[in-house]
């Protein structure tokens, strides 16, 4: 029986969803819209980055691994074998935290020359664009950012600072050594054995043993709260296997197509 292997650590050439990204202009871009969309477009990924501050929020659903990289950041598991189990014909599970990076799609954002600045853009490869038209709603208005375009830039804001915020963190682990490889080997109701691999974790033994100096300069920078948040989101890792299991039992209990086509009398 063969096994699959998911990689938390590899990185796709464009960042994750975005196929098309531009840096949003009122020139080039004054009589585009967005339309109404769904979450299709995250049906298919097994993770995406979280930042430090909804740790809180997806720890409550999900678990919070470190992509093992130069610069280790921390990603949401949200299932396996090509299959997020948290969305369900574009619609995601009622109730659950929905990352942030996430909801910030189709919109995102790039570094400028100034460092306190950044660049607005939109993936003009989403079907949600629409160049010309009527449908949506209007990025620009007279050459002016319109409330939608405000809002994106707002949030894309807020996930910047925390950004920030997550990057002196993961590097303060990497700093102290806490960070150690794991690998993880699930078998599906199907049979087939998976290896979700590449993903640090922290040492709990190493966290226990931090000097008092460290202890007080991370409670006075929240850091402590953030890796029992991880620690503590560790446990998920059986409750989407259960996913998993009741998915996959959908699937199975589902009429094909040739079943629901009778013959005819």
């Amino acid at each position: 029986m063969t096994s699959e292997e998911i990689i938390v650590s590899e990185s796709p050439p464009l960042p994750l969803f975005y196929r098309a990204p531009e840096a949003l202009s009122s020139q080039r871009h004054q009589d585009w819209r967005l339309k109404e969309g769904d979450y299709g477009f995250a049906a298919a990924t097994t993770y995406v980055p979280v930042v430090v501050g909804e740790f809180v929020a997806a720890a409550r659903h999900y678990p919070i691994l470190f992509a093992d990289a130069a610069v280790p950041s921390p990603v949401v598991l949200l299932g396996l074998a090509d299959d997020n189990l948290f969305v369900t014909d574009g619609a995601w599970a009622e109730g659950l935290h929905i990352p942030a990076y996430v909801r910030r799609y189709p919109f995102g954002f790039v570094a400028t020359d100034d460092a306190e600045q950044f660049a607005l853009i939109a993936d003009v490869g989403s079907d949600r664009f629409a160049p010309s038209g009527d449908e949506g709603v209007a990025l620009f208005e007279d050459g002016a950012p319109t409330a939608l375009t405000r809002q994106a830039l707002e949030f894309c804001e807020a996930y910047r600072r925390d950004a920030a915020a997550t990057g002196a963190f993961c590097a303060a682990l990497k700093a102290s050594g806490l960070l150690v490889p794991r690998r993880a080997d699930v078998t599906l109701p199907d049979g087939r054995k998976l290896a979700v691999d590449g993903f640090l974790v922290v040492d709990a033994g190493a966290f226990a043993a931090l000097d008092d100096a460290t202890i007080l300069e991370w409670y006075r920078n929240g850091w402590l709260a953030l890796v029992q948040y991880h620690l503590a989101s560790l446990d998920h890792f059986n409750a989407l296997l259960a996913r998993q299991g009741a998915r996959a039992a959908a699937a199975a209990a589902a009429p094909s197509h040739s079943d629901a086509i009778s013959n005819p009398a």
